[in-house]
């Protein structure tokens, strides 16, 4: 069942953030539900989830209809082509995936002038992956500069995918370079790490996430045919 799933997740980032000295309730479940129906949603939003990721947009705005009764804080987090830049501006509350100073300042213009600014994470691309999207550390002072100065976004921080590794302490080490990175610019706005995923969840609560993105272990693996 969904419930006891969330149930067993939601005890897992408890522990971890009591044994990594991190405050109780510090880290934000994150439920990525792409590719899942509206009553897998409606099933953990019974449980008491109200944060919910999506990756593909279509998909995302039929579930937003179907949904529109439930009180759901709404999560792009998939890659943005400049094309779909006006929907997601429209429709989320929050934009992880933000790999370019270009696809930022479309999502400024096309907000709605009656909605709050969209919070955004700048997506980067930590392990130097090139089948990755995100900018590089080196860009992340400039970039991070250009976007602040964005009127209808609000810049909160970081998101990151790093390249997938088995053993703990090497799970860690892109996050705490990541962390650092971001220390080094001496922006305390800059609050969110959006980082670690159902395989490296306590690594990335170790090293400062404070949203960890779970879909696996909440929803079960993914169909992506339905997508």
């Amino acid at each position: 069942m969904i419930a006891e799933r969330l149930k067993q997740i939601r005890d897992q980032i408890s522990k971890a953030e009591q044994a990594y000295y991190r405050k109780p309730g510090s880290v934000l479940l994150l439920a990525v539900s792409k590719t899942k129906p509206a009553s897998d949603i409606a099933s953990a939003y019974r449980a008491g989830q109200r944060h919910f990721g999506e990756s593909y947009l279509q998909e995302a705005l039929k579930k937003q209809q179907e949904l529109g009764a439930f009180d759901i804080t709404w999560h792009f987090i998939g890659p943005i082509q400049s094309n779909k830049t006006k929907p997601i501006a429209a429709h989320f509350d929050w934009v992880h995936s933000v790999d370019k100073l270009k696809i930022a300042q479309r999502l400024n213009e096309q907000r709605p002038a009656h909605l709050p600014p969209l919070n955004i994470c700048l997506q980067v691309n930590i392990s130097g992956e090139a089948s990755k999207s995100g900018i590089t550390l080196a860009e992340l002072p400039e970039v991070c500069g250009q976007v602040a100065q964005l009127p209808h976004l609000k810049l909160r921080g970081v998101m990151a995918i790093p390249a997938p590794e088995a053993d703990f302490e090497r799970q860690r080490q892109p996050y705490r370079a990541l962390c650092q990175a971001v220390a080094a610019l001496g922006k305390p706005e800059l609050e969110t790490f959006s980082f670690g995923m159902t395989d490296d969840l306590e690594a990335a609560i170790a090293e400062g996430a404070t949203i960890v993105r779970i879909g696996t272990a909440l929803f079960g693996a993914r169909d992506y045919a339905q997508a």
